[in-house]
């Protein structure tokens, strides 16, 4: 299957999503394909807040930091045959900034979490998979997240 040149894996920044990477990390070795990881931080809550919302960027930018730290680990560990493996962290509405990627790097395979999300994970997460599920850019893996990984 020549055809998945290079594949995109999706971060959230969450500790939910190392199954994505894994997957990711798992299929480029498989077909000896490029991998990307793209740690997205969705900044859409954050714009239209009327009240000081400075502590709540501060605090939300540490703990991105610590989970970008936290997954960075992950790809590092997995990554045991010398294989490069591009991270992107990118900032703003997660939809767009996936799909400028895809076109950027031409990527072939797109790898997504999917799981059932709480109302405060989806404003603060965003729940875009639908958004470039539609606009179908490339063959896309959803990766079933189990709930407990939360924890």
């Amino acid at each position: 299957m020549d055809m998945i040149k290079h594949i995109l894996a999706v971060s959230w920044l969450t500790p939910s999503c190392s199954k994505t990477i894994q997957l990711g990390i798992s299929l480029s070795g498989k077909y000896l394909a490029h991998l990307s990881v793209v740690h997205v931080m969705d900044t859409t809550w954050l714009k239209g807040w009327s009240i000081p919302k400075v502590s709540m960027e501060e605090e939300y930018e540490r703990e991105m930091e610590k989970n970008k730290e936290a997954l960075h680990h992950i790809i590092s560990n997995e990554n045991k045959q010398d294989r490069i493996i591009k991270e992107f962290v990118r900032k703003g509405t997660p939809s767009d900034v996936i799909l400028k990627l895809i076109e950027e790097e031409n990527i072939d395979l797109l790898i997504l979490r999917s799981q059932e999300e709480s109302r405060i994970e989806r404003l603060l997460v965003g729940g875009s998979n639908d958004e470039i599920i539609r606009a179908m850019p490339c063959s896309i893996i959803l990766v079933k997240q189990d709930l407990c990984a939360l924890d």
